[in-house]
């Protein structure tokens, strides 16, 4: 059997997640192309929201407390900070509820899970526990005395050897 390994999807390098604030205070994350325009956005939140009367909104951006309203024919990158438009380097979902494909998560979860295994960042312990928490959670649920005897926790399966 060949060992499939996921590397970085070329498709998402030139994409990034925007986090749009609606007037409700409620957020809305958006993955788009670092060459899209304002007024792609614009349409792609209205749709998402199942806008109809989109002409009535626009977009905008706090730039020292106060609010730019974005010119709709402009490339989004000319309102964002310039580290934006690089490359990625490695794709990482910053919210996993993005990946709407049950499939996906089950995949993407186990890949960060093994990266984490295989990493080597010992000054950052605090962070090994909570993600260790996580995966717990993530594998097994709350804790249920008649449904987990035995070995609920194993350590290795959580944490990198050595750490």
């Amino acid at each position: 059997m060949n060992r499939l390994s996921f590397h970085n999807n070329r498709a998402m390098q030139d994409r990034r997640c925007v986090c749009v604030f609606l007037p409700n205070d409620d957020t809305l994350n958006v993955i788009v192309n670092v060459k899209t325009v304002c007024q792609e956005l614009l349409v792609q939140v209205c749709d998402l929201l199942r806008l109809k009367d989109c002409h009535l909104f626009g977009l905008s951006v706090i730039q020292n407390n106060e609010h730019i309203y974005m010119e709709l024919d402009q490339k989004l990158s000319k309102y964002c900070p310039k580290e934006w438009k690089r490359e990625a380097s490695k794709y990482y979902v910053e919210n996993g509820r993005l990946i709407s494909d049950r499939s996906a998560r089950y995949y993407y979860y186990w890949h960060l899970r093994k990266q984490v295994l295989q990493s080597e960042c010992l000054q950052r312990e605090e962070a090994y526990f909570l993600l260790a928490a996580f995966a717990l959670q993530a594998d097994l649920g709350n804790f249920k005395r008649n449904k987990h005897f035995g070995k609920y926790f194993e350590p290795e399966a959580y944490f990198p050897p050595g750490s």
